[in-house]
């Protein structure tokens, strides 16, 4: 049953008290991000000289935890078992531009713990939109899997209420919504796709950031003080008793970091303190910094920017956790993608495959040649047809395997029309086994 422009505002008002209650949530978590904590620890009576030291100590490593996930999580192929229906579907996929637009989703649904998909009618093809919870607020029912409402905030003062049936615009004033336009998407559910980096019963909106923002503020205290050491104390100040500096004496002292005490008169001593020493501050930051890299799953030469000479065991064994989360964040963030383009399948009356799934990029840094190598062994040793292990070869695209896979069949085609011609049907049992035809023909080519 369609909303009133009553209900719709009512929906949208009692959306915006939600969004309301996780936009602080939301903003700290983008402050942090964006490297731009508050500085609660300094005290607000603290000198200016010190205030600059504190702005300057922030270093933004949390930033590099979502970006780390999102450069290793990109879908890159789609299959299921019509592949007819699959290329028409990753048509949609890619008339979207979504191989790039999936790395907004993935990043907002690493830092803030959720994003969202939109599927909305469009021609040639349905319109796909990626959505953070910054700018979308779900709300859900009993049904998990579709939202019952959900708003959107557009641009220019613009909101869009999202229900089962239609897609209302608003404009929000000083007195609340005002109701505008009314289309209908024709879906029969709120066409919100919601993605999760993580599955959680208990606690299921949990992002990466949240549970390292201590962290942050240890390592930016830490790199505060080690500026503070380095500014007064690293030099080794050196010290006059016995005499006061005045007028230009006094500012030519002060920039040479140079104390003078009060003592008797007639009475001088200079001396130096001892340079204070850095160590210990750059080695607690980056004992941080390694407890920072094993709670979020990170590879620790990411944060820290070293490299250190390990072999290819010891290597696999560093970066075990991280493929862990990585497998993880796949399965988890996988279904959203195929909740999506089942759904834009199904607006562009392709039926649903619930056995569909996204085929995801193989981003490790391998070397080819033990690639090959080891397909090579599961081709010859284990009987994997050829067209099956041109997925498994890293960075290669499925429009790239697409095009090995028809060029192949072609090429057997084209063999199996030179056999016929020639009258040699027979030649290594070649119609028996068609993928033999190929080797068969170049024996033949050599021979003459």
């Amino acid at each position: 049953m369609a909303l009133t422009p009553d209900q719709v505002q009512a929906r949208a008002q009692e959306l915006l008290k939600i969004r309301g209650r996780e936009k602080e949530r939301l903003d700290k978590i983008r402050m942090y991000v964006r490297g731009e904590p508050e500085l609660t620890w300094l005290p607000p009576d603290a000198p200016l000289e010190l205030k600059a030291l504190a702005n300057i100590a922030k270093v933004n490593i949390l930033r590099l935890v979502p970006e780390s996930e999102t450069q290793s999580l990109y879908v890159d192929g789609y299959r299921r078992e019509n592949t007819g229906h699959a290329k028409a579907v990753w048509d949609i996929w890619q008339r979207n531009q979504f191989d790039s637009r999936q790395l907004g989703i993935t990043r907002a649904a690493s830092t803030y713990g959720a994003a969202y998909g939109i599927t909305l009618p469009g021609e040639p093809v349905p319109v796909l939109r990626g959505a953070s919870p910054r700018q979308l607020t779900a709300a859900y029912g009993d049904d998990d899997v579709w939202p019952e409402f959900a708003l959107e905030k557009r641009h220019h003062g613009q909101w869009r209420l999202y229900d089962n049936q239609d897609v209302h615009t608003l404009y929000l004033g000083q007195g609340g919504f005002d109701h505008r336009d009314t289309e209908s998407h024709d879906q029969g559910v709120c066409p919100i796709v919601r993605y999760l980096p993580t599955v959680d019963l208990d606690d299921p909106v949990v992002g990466t950031i949240e549970p390292l923002m201590d962290l942050q503020d240890q390592i930016n205290i830490t790199t505060f003080l080690l500026l503070v050491a380095q500014h007064y104390g690293a030099h080794g100040q050196r010290y006059i008793i016995g005499w006061l500096a005045k007028g230009a004496d006094r500012v030519k002292a002060a920039a040479a970091n140079l104390l003078t005490i009060p003592k008797k008169p007639g009475e001088v001593a200079l001396g130096q303190f001892d340079p204070v020493p850095l160590d210990p501050y750059i080695d607690s930051r980056e004992a941080t910094l390694r407890h920072l890299a094993v709670i979020s799953q990170t590879p620790a030469n990411e944060l820290l920017g070293q490299i250190v000479q390990i072999s290819a065991e010891a290597l696999d064994a560093v970066n075990a956790a991280t493929d862990r989360k990585l497998i993880e964040r796949e399965t988890a963030l996988g279904e959203g993608h195929e909740q999506l383009l089942g759904r834009a399948g199904e607006m562009a009356g392709i039926p649903d495959d619930p056995l569909a799934e996204v085929m995801w990029k193989d981003t490790a840094a391998r070397r080819l040649g033990l690639v090959v190598s080891a397909l090579e062994i599961l081709g010859e040793k284990l009987d994997v047809p050829v067209q099956e292990l041109y997925e498994m070869v890293p960075g290669v695209s499925q429009s790239t395997v697409d095009r090995w896979i028809e060029a192949r069949a072609e090429r057997d085609r084209q063999a199996a029309r030179d056999g016929t011609a020639d009258g040699d049907h027979d030649l290594d049992n070649t119609d028996a086994d068609p993928a033999a035809q190929p080797v068969a023909r170049a024996a033949e080519l050599t021979a003459v």
